[in-house]
């Protein structure tokens, strides 16, 4: 039990949060590395431990060992090295949920090579973008028509790439990953000297799919897998030789937090079901219940979606912890679930920059309560600051900063924008990194989210957090998600404006828009109603999940505007 956190902890115990927040503290050695020193490691101390098992719709069923992580990524980086690939060259990958995956990364992080994520919705515009701005020398791809055809037109314009692989059968113009397991050596020795990583170098390059404007390279060192041990042991509550599963895919960074690097530090096993199209809720049970998953994490949407299936139908009772991350959770869906599951969903809070920031870290520290995302992660020195940079009293609203990350950049943050030296130093360079989240903080310590800066809805005087409102709508039996969002307004500077995906079997009508917006009026402030109710198929989302309210809010703008 705990054989590699006893390497990286001083402490893995700790009888209070209180404790936690004070005591807490990882060793990062100068040479860390995720592929020898936590894979290979394993593979050396439980040779037939499991890390991975790995299902699809097909039916395939893939259960790997350490041991057998170990080998593939060893093959993979001789195959890579074969071709003149070496530590500091970059490398995307679009390789959805697909085993490779694993593999891969763990290669990647051995030859000290920089490895992009990306999801397999990028177009050829996408992938040129990424492609340049980061120098791509190589990309490799899942065997997917659409994948496959805008990599294809992507090339010519990205100067740098000089190598496409295919996880699949062959094709014209790709080179087969799979040849690596046909030809190449098991064995692969530890790079030294100069070839060796050291933990501040570049391990990761997320490209954050933003709300607005065009992604940002986010760059984390090889120390960055370190920090996701508060993600999963404190926050996920992963067991060891016990099945984990977080639902993400792998171009974002919920599969760094929830599918790969913490988990097995604590020595969990990842279960991974690699969906294709459009979710389905039951499916989705159905594997919980048929693999005995112990440990689960989804976005807020994916529980929302699940609690309109019969949930009787499906035997849970090998769940022990649920957690939620990506959008902030409606206390009604946490009821729910909880009421026909026995489980409290522990939400978490962070972004594509770091691992968890905030978090509900289980009921033997702190129970949760209605409405907040928590208290801090104990690695980094957070607080709320004032528009001067003052801090924020308990219950005033505030911007959520991250401080002191310049000089000792904090284990599991990211450490600026990739080839960017400018706008790291506009970012981190002050008093410290401002998410651009605003949050207020109770005389408990629990912190309460209110939205995005830019979210905020500004309506006759009054600072509306989106948060709030969505709460009481997502209450009403009749909504499944909904998005709130400031339109224009020629008297009011703004109103309010929900737009609402159904339950089954509801169909809008005037009558229940006037329904509804009674609902909210009771259960907030008046003044909160949304006075502008759309309803929609689906709400617009980031490939991370996130809801686009700022697209909701630039068409409104146009509709509204003109008005």
């Amino acid at each position: 039990m705990d054989y590699i956190l006893n390497k990286y902890l001083p402490q893995t115990r700790f009888s209070s949060y209180e404790e936690f927040r004070e005591k807490l503290s990882i060793n990062v050695p100068e040479n860390f590395n995720f592929g020898y020193d936590v894979v290979d490691a394993w593979a050396e101390a439980e040779p037939d431990k499991k890390a991975l098992v790995w299902v699809n719709e097909e039916g395939e069923e893939h259960t790997f060992t350490f041991t057998e992580i170990k080998r593939r990524s060893n093959q993979v980086a001789n195959y890579l090295k074969s071709l003149g690939f070496k530590k500091g060259d970059v490398v995307m990958m679009i390789l959805r949920r697909r085993w490779e995956y694993w593999v891969c990364a763990t290669a990647l992080h051995k030859l000290g090579v920089v490895l992009i994520p990306a999801t397999l919705q990028l177009t050829k515009k996408d992938i040129v973008y990424r492609g340049n701005a980061a120098s791509v020398k190589g990309i490799i791809c899942v065997d997917d028509s659409f994948v496959v055809s805008q990599a294809e037109a992507a090339e010519a314009e990205i100067p740098s790439l000089e190598y496409k692989f295919l996880a699949g059968e062959k094709r014209e113009g790709w080179l087969r990953l799979h040849d690596a397991f046909d030809g190449f050596s098991d064995v692969l020795e530890r790079p030294s000297g100069e070839e060796a990583n050291r933990w501040d170098d570049v391990m990761l390059v997320y490209f954050t799919s933003g709300t607005t404007g065009m992604p940002k390279l986010v760059q984390h060192n090889f120390a960055y897998p370190l920090g996701h041990i508060v993600t999963a042991k404190y926050w996920q509550h992963v067991e060891e030789n016990h099945l984990h599963m977080s639902v993400s895919d792998s171009g974002w960074a919920k599969f760094g937090w929830g599918k790969i690097y913490g988990q097995w530090i604590c020595g969990a096993t990842i279960f991974c079901y690699d969906m294709i199209g459009k979710f389905n809720p039951g499916n989705l049970l159905s594997k919980v219940e048929k693999y005995k998953v112990t440990t689960f994490c989804a976005p807020p949407t994916m529980y929302r979606f699940m609690l309109q299936e019969d949930l009787s139908k499906y035997d849970l009772s090998s769940l022990h912890h649920c957690a939620t991350a990506g959008e902030p959770l409606n206390p009604e869906v946490v009821k729910r679930w909880k009421e026909l599951t026995g489980h409290q969903i522990y939400e978490g809070f962070g972004q594509s920059e770091g691992p968890v920031l905030i978090a509900n870290f289980g009921s033997e520290w702190f129970e949760p309560i209605e409405g907040s995302t928590g208290k801090p992660n104990p690695l980094l020195n957070i607080h709320l600051l004032d528009p001067d940079g003052n801090p924020c009293e308990d219950g005033e609203e505030g911007s959520l900063n991250i401080l002191d990350v310049w000089q000792h950049p904090p284990v599991g943050l990211f450490t600026g924008y990739y080839k960017n030296p400018e706008m790291t130093e506009e970012k981190l360079g002050g008093i410290g990194y401002n998410t651009g989240d605003v949050l207020w903080r109770d005389s408990e310590g629990y912190y309460h989210f209110v939205g995005r800066n830019d979210d905020v809805i500004k309506c006759s005087g009054y600072r509306i957090g989106p948060f709030e409102v969505e709460s009481a709508l997502i209450a009403h039996e009749a909504v499944v998600e909904c998005a709130i969002t400031g339109v224009p307004d020629p008297i009011r500077g703004q109103v309010v404006k929900a737009t609402i995906v159904l339950a089954k079997g509801r169909t809008p009508s005037d009558e229940l828009t006037r329904e509804l917006q009674q609902h909210v009026k009771k259960l907030t402030a008046p003044y909160k109603y949304p006075r502008i109710i759309e309803y929609v198929d689906e709400l617009p989302k980031t490939v991370g999940g996130k809801i686009k309210r700022a697209l909701i809010r630039k068409e409104d703008e146009n509709k509204y505007s003109r008005k």
